[in-house]
């Protein structure tokens, strides 16, 4: 899949050839050409009555490919992740500031309202390490900031998600690394990638704890890969394991434990969970991902998990052992795969969705820009009205 298997990882630990500095100067450059026309466009258009913008732009950046979003609307702020730079614009599109340096994969961010901070997920494969990227984003002040060398960023380390990514599930001793035609990856993990804050499965309206979703790779020859996993993490006391990014000596500071671990049966997934949302309105979790290719599955490209139904402890299908886990139910609508059981729509949010928590979503459309052969990055983030209607959900708003 585009964007995955040529961008999930590939990035050594050590910054390279391609060091932060040149990619710093290179991302402040497409800032300080950005800024000026930016600045002197119009504000976008908003719904009659006033309210959010139709759209905010997330710029055109000489990076990955665009990876999710974020919003502080009581600041005003929209952070954009372009794989390896953060993006901070206010919500007229204008740049604030980016953060770059990154050598692994920077994927879904979320907004934490209870400390104003930015999470994101982020792998370093060849280091079989992962983390919680959370950006302080009161820092980001200016372009091409440096995620290690100006403070903008601490990081937490997750060994669940180390553990199911390099177990050995065929016994022969061997690790197979970041490849998905292996029976190796418990689940068929690929590290993570999908993030957001709710509240802890079946409680909802109760405290806000973080949500992780898996990666998971694309491999129609297993069983055992056909869920999308979630694990729950309480963050309150994170600030104990929190650590500057430090990329040539990888830590492995944090929590011992997982709060919660649960599945959602969808079938198997191109990278798992790309995006996932908290929509308050709702009580439901938005899972948007890359369709799989299985044929007996429906491939949906969202799927929605329903937050009024609390888990069941239920068997954990395709595993070779008969594994007990917690099931979170999908929604009752959507579009119904008589032979699988399976749920879901067809629709964006791939590259970033974020729900405002009144029925409106922004959906982060990704695109692409040549000129004097160098190729940048966009992301612009469109705010839809979500009708549950099948098969796409999602209606623009204001066009």
């Amino acid at each position: 899949m585009e964007g995955g298997s040529g961008m999930r990882g590939t990035g050594t630990w050590r910054r390279g050839a391609r060091t932060a500095g040149a990619l710093g100067a290179a991302v402040a450059a497409a800032a300080a050409v950005l800024a000026p026309a930016t600045a002197a466009a119009d504000s976008p258009e908003r719904e009659p009555g006033g309210g959010p913008p139709l759209s905010v732009d997330g710029g055109a950046w000489p990076s990955g490919h665009v990876q999710g979003a974020a919003l502080d609307e009581e600041k005003g702020h929209m952070y954009f992740s372009f794989t390896d730079t953060v993006v901070k614009t206010d919500l007229d599109g204008r740049v604030i500031g980016t953060v770059t340096g990154l050598t692994g994969h920077l994927g879904d961010l979320d907004f934490n309202d209870r400390d104003g901070r930015v999470y994101g997920s982020l792998e370093y494969k060849a280091a079989e390490a992962f983390y919680i990227a959370i950006f302080d984003g009161d820092r980001i002040t200016r372009p091409g900031m440096d995620a290690e060398d100006d403070r903008v960023l601490t990081t937490v380390h997750l060994d669940e998600v180390v553990e199911d990514y390099t177990a050995d599930m065929d016994g022969d001793g061997v690790f197979d690394g970041n490849v998905a035609d292996t029976a190796d990856h418990r689940y068929g993990s690929s590290g993570i990638d999908g993030v957001a804050f709710g509240p802890e499965f079946g409680r909802g309206g109760g405290r806000e704890v973080l949500t992780v979703a898996y990666g998971v790779y694309s491999h129609p020859g297993r069983a055992d890969n056909d869920h999308q996993v979630l694990l729950q993490y309480d963050t309150s006391s994170w600030r104990r394991y929190e650590r500057p990014l430090d990329q040539d000596a990888p830590h492995t500071s944090g929590p011992p434990r997982v709060g919660g671990k649960y599945f959602v049966y969808t079938g198997n997934t191109t990278y798992g969970v790309q995006n996932l949302e908290y929509d308050a309105r709702t009580g439901d979790w938005f899972m948007a991902v890359y369709e799989g290719v299985k044929p007996h599955f429906p491939n949906y490209s969202l799927f929605v998990v329903d937050g009024s139904r609390p888990p069941v402890r239920g068997t954990v299908r395709g595993q070779e052992d008969d594994e007990q886990g917690l099931l979170l139910p999908l929604r009752r609508d959507g579009m119904l795969h008589g032979e699988s059981g399976v749920r879901g729509w067809e629709t964006g949010g791939q590259y970033g969705l974020v729900s405002l928590d009144d029925g409106r979503f922004y959906v982060v459309e990704r695109g692409r820009r040549t000129g004097d052969g160098v190729t940048l990055e966009t992301g612009v983030a469109h705010l839809n009205r979500w009708t549950a209607g099948t098969p796409d959900p999602f209606t623009p708003l204001g066009g």
